[in-house]
């Protein structure tokens, strides 16, 4: 789908320079909100899953419909309003979830997820993983609403995945196009992709000459940026480092160089928007990425939280 095949391929071509970091963590944690809840994470996952043998693909706009009307209601129950973006594709409609969650701030901050899969799947990873974390940060924003820096969007995206990934029918696509005229008021877009798949043995894969810099465990999260949104990366592993509990691995690469985003977050760096694309890093770790088996039982929903945990300390401004 994305980040690291093409790295491979880029970094051969172009000689990019890769800034990594590897957060150490302190002797003693620090936790200023309430902690995410997997129990929830795992009753969200189950939600946007469905049922067996249903799959929320594009040619399956019933359950697309479905899931998109349950992430509105679940989110109306926080308190934070929605609204369906609506966009026509070969005659068909198709719809993001936009909601707003506001303290009277002039700024903002976007958090965005896809909901959609590949083909007949589950994808409990790819990317139901994403969308429960955005559900729990917005349960957890909402109980610590005037503490926010910044009104917050949450966009939960549609058509993702193929065929139309890398089209202007992108949900990501579609939605980053309909902010322009705001640009200046968006401090940073926080995307979501896979978050859930971990493994301490030594299963980590990477594309040529990353083995070197990057462990060959597979259990930390990882934060990928361009220039640009450099700071949204550093501020975040140091967050997690704080937190003491998963480890945080950053990627830098300049934006004009398509392998670096190679997910939602490409759409707003392609407007000049600073992103920040948070990640397992999908099948480099995942050995069930675009298959029957990315189901529920795979996911580690107690790491899960922790990821959500270093984001809603960013976003409510804690300080290191």
């Amino acid at each position: 789908m994305w980040l690291f095949q093409q790295i491979k391929n880029g970094l051969g071509i172009l000689g990019c320079t890769l800034l990594l970091g590897w957060m150490q963590p302190l002797s003693a944690a620090i936790s200023l909100y309430e902690p995410a809840d997997p129990q929830n994470l795992k009753v969200y996952l189950q939600q946007i899953i469905g049922p067996p043998g249903v799959y929320r693909n594009h040619k399956n706009i019933e359950e697309l419909n479905r899931v998109s009307a349950w992430i509105k209601e679940q989110m109306r129950l926080f308190g934070i309003p929605c609204q369906y973006q609506t966009y026509p594709v070969n005659g068909k409609s198709y719809r993001n979830v936009v909601c707003h969650l506001k303290v009277g701030r002039s700024d903002r901050v976007i958090l965005g997820a896809h909901y959609d899969v590949h083909g007949n799947q589950k994808g409990a990873d790819d990317n139901a993983s994403g969308v429960a974390g955005l559900i729990e940060i917005a349960r957890i924003l909402s109980q610590e609403k005037t503490k926010l820096p910044h009104n917050v969007e949450f966009v939960f995206y549609t058509l993702q995945e193929a065929p139309y990934y890398q089209t202007e029918f992108m949900g990501s696509q579609v939605h980053a196009k309909s902010i322009l005229a705001e640009k200046e008021h968006i401090q940073a877009v926080y995307v979501l992709e896979m978050i859930g798949y971990y493994d301490s043995r030594l299963i980590q894969q990477y594309p040529m000459g990353l083995k070197w810099i990057y462990p060959s465990h597979g259990n930390y999260i990882a934060a990928i940026s361009n220039f640009q949104s450099n700071a949204l990366g550093e501020q975040y592993c140091q967050q997690m480092r704080l937190l003491d509990k998963l480890q945080c691995e950053r990627l830098v690469m300049p934006a004009f160089v398509s392998a670096a985003g190679f997910s939602d977050h490409r759409s707003y760096w392609q407007h000049d928007i600073p992103a920040l694309l948070i990640t397992d890093t999908s099948h480099y770790r995942n050995p069930n990425y675009h298959t029957e088996k990315d189901t529920l039982d795979t996911l580690n929903v107690t790491k899960m939280g922790q990821v959500i945990d270093g984001l809603i300390h960013q976003l409510l401004g804690a300080t290191p």
